[in-house]
């Protein structure tokens, strides 16, 4: 089974966008604000939305499960106040829930959180707990910095998050440290934003001790860890300098990278510095980097293409990456998998 733990929602129906163009119209006018059940999306047309682009590229490239969040761009935590993002995770994580309902063999939903800047993340946990325990969520999204690119909220291994961490520990679920939308004009969204904030993340945990408070706690960094293991070097030469323990003891028992790299170069580099089990299959497919790459014909976001291709994994590492390691980070996921016999 080959299991993609980075997929989300990007081809939502158009009516999603509308209402959420309504509700940041709301904002400065209230009598623009819509309702909830203002907005209508039928089965039918997530059928479609899923089976013309994600499903059919997962049946031509070779996957079988994903992992399914709200598109991460869309969460725009910076965007109002704790009342706005509430209603709109809710709402971006109910049709996540519907379209693992509809294909329940192909996706698997993880869940958005109401962040917003400045607001205690203990005002997360209702919306956490709804998407564990009635959604089936295997894993939440969790935004290191809701303010949009300035880096307001204290780092990750600060006690503002630990509200949160303590309900994934109960859980046991994992969480993707994925930002939203970049409002800083510095920090172009996916080409810089995202690399940065995972770059960001792992050094914010290198200079903690998170995981002694927490050992269980898991968290996923997308996108290949960023610059993380292009500058491995460097990051074991901090740790050194700061006397904290080898990186494999302090933070790799905890702390995971997707494949979400679009090149070969880039995967056999991921695969040659960090331990194989903490690689977990991703794609991200129509996301970030939709296009065709002109070296090799092929889509640039087709990561199992480099996977397959790469020297640096054996069958049994590759079973690592595809299937066992997301079994092992995501506990509820292998769960529901072998309820049904998978």
């Amino acid at each position: 089974m080959i299991i993609d733990c980075h997929g989300h929602y990007t081809t939502a129906p158009k009516a999603l966008e509308n209402w959420r163009n309504q509700q940041i119209a709301g904002i400065k006018d209230p009598a623009a604000k819509p309702k909830v059940a203002d907005l209508k999306i039928s089965d039918d047309e997530l059928r479609e939305s899923i089976e013309t682009n994600q499903l059919r590229l997962m049946k031509e490239r070779g996957s079988d499960v994903t992992i399914f969040s709200p598109r991460a761009s869309f969460m725009a935590h910076h965007i109002g106040d704790f009342e706005v993002s509430s209603t709109w995770a809710a709402i971006c994580n109910e049709l996540c829930y519907r379209v693992s309902q509809l294909f329940p063999d192909h996706f698997v939903p993880a869940a958005m959180l109401p962040q917003s800047p400045g607001v205690d993340p203990a005002t997360c946990i209702p919306e956490l707990v709804k998407c564990v325990e009635q959604y089936g969520n295997v894993g939440i999204n969790l935004n290191p910095d809701p303010s949009g690119g300035h880096w307001t909220s204290p780092p990750l291994t600060d006690r503002h998050w630990y509200p949160i961490y303590e309900k994934m520990v109960e859980y046991d679920i994992p969480a993707m440290i994925h930002v939203s939308t970049s409002c800083n004009a510095c920090f172009h969204t996916t080409g810089a934003h995202y690399l940065n904030a995972d770059t960001t993340a792992f050094m914010q945990c290198l200079q903690g001790d998170l995981f002694k408070d927490f050992p269980t706690l898991k968290f996923v960094i997308p996108h290949g860890g960023g610059a993380v293991p292009y500058h491995w070097g460097r990051f074991r030469g901090l740790a050194q300098e700061m006397k904290k323990p080898l990186l494999q003891d302090h933070l790799l028992n905890n702390i995971f990278f997707d494949t979400c790299v679009y090149h070969q170069p880039g995967i056999d580099l991921l695969t040659k510095v960090i331990p194989v089990d903490n690689i977990l299959f991703a794609s991200e497919m129509i996301g970030a980097v939709r296009g065709i790459d002109p070296e090799t014909g092929h889509y640039y976001d087709d990561t199992k293409r480099y996977v397959q291709a790469t020297a640096n994994l054996s069958d049994e590492a590759r079973y690592k990456v595809y299937e066992g390691n997301a079994r092992r980070v995501y506990p509820r996921l292998d769960a529901a998998l072998k309820a049904k016999g998978q």
